[in-house]
């Protein structure tokens, strides 16, 4: 197996496709590897300074591909980020929090990807560059299925759009356990208000589904309600964007009833702060 490092984007490209295996934290990478042949080539996306960090401008946030989990909770980000940040906080322990990096967990693409509802809440955008050029896509049009995404041959995740918009985050997960678990279910919201009813909200459900979903008739159904109105209109709610499964960690029915209840104290928790 051949390892390349390359300290450009453009380098990276010239060497992907072909077979070439990409490496950023490698925490899912690496453990794959005991279930087949390694690849031929690795391409280590760690040495490319464009790939890292967060920057500002006036349409919004991009956050490079190889930024790592620890870098979205240490940076100093607004309050419509705090739902990202709680979710970072729960991608693994510290140890894989330091090397995982966000556009490893959307590539991954599994149904159970903690960073995956927090970014749908947040309007997200993938920005996929090829040696032909660069294309974005909105993030719901990205992962496709379980480990499928609309990444082309030869394409890098190179960054992460958000669009700048006001409002507060919040994120919470159910697992057997409290730490190092995959998730029963999850919830990510960005919530705006005005007089202490909803005025916007941003809802996305993880682990329930091929894919995590956005509640948009929920999130219109929301709107004008206060934080205890929020609990009855959840109730009522079908969820039928949802397609939960029974599996070792909880029944498709146990996964609905905690969805509404998830979904209930997510909204009312991003309320509080507002």
């Amino acid at each position: 197996m051949t390892l390349h490092r390359p300290e450009s984007l453009e380098d990276a490209l010239a060497l992907s496709g072909g077979g070439a295996a990409l490496l950023a934290g490698g925490t899912d990478l690496y453990p794959g590897l005991r279930d087949g042949a390694p690849p031929p080539e690795l391409i280590d996306l760690t040495r490319i300074a464009s790939m890292k960090g967060i920057t500002r401008s006036d349409s919004g946030w991009r956050i490079g591909g190889a930024t790592t989990w620890t870098a979205i909770v240490k940076a100093d980000l607004p309050p419509m980020f705090d739902g990202l940040k709680a979710a970072a906080r729960e991608v693994g322990s510290v140890q894989i929090q330091n090397a995982g990096t966000l556009a490893g967990n959307l590539c991954n693409a599994s149904p159970a990807a903690d960073g995956v509802p927090a970014l749908l809440a947040l309007d997200a955008s993938v920005e996929l560059a090829s040696a032909g050029g660069t294309r974005v896509l909105p993030l719901e049009g990205f992962i496709l299925g379980p480990r499928r995404t609309a990444l082309e041959p030869g394409e890098i995740l190179s960054a992460i759009h958000i669009p700048d918009a006001p409002g507060q985050g919040a994120f919470l997960k159910l697992g057997a356990r409290k730490y190092l678990v995959i998730s029963i279910a999850m919830v990510a919201a960005t919530v705006t208000t005005r007089a202490g009813r909803i005025e916007t909200a941003r809802i996305a459900v993880g682990a329930c589904s091929p894919v995590a979903r956005r509640l948009s008739a929920l999130e219109t159904q929301l709107v004008g309600a206060t934080q205890d109105e929020v609990f009855a209109r959840t109730g009522a709610y079908a969820f039928d964007e949802l397609s939960p499964i029974d599996d070792v960690r909880a029944s498709a029915g146990y996964r609905l009833d905690a969805v509404t209840a998830l979904v209930a104290r997510t909204v009312a928790n991003a309320m509080e702060t507002l």
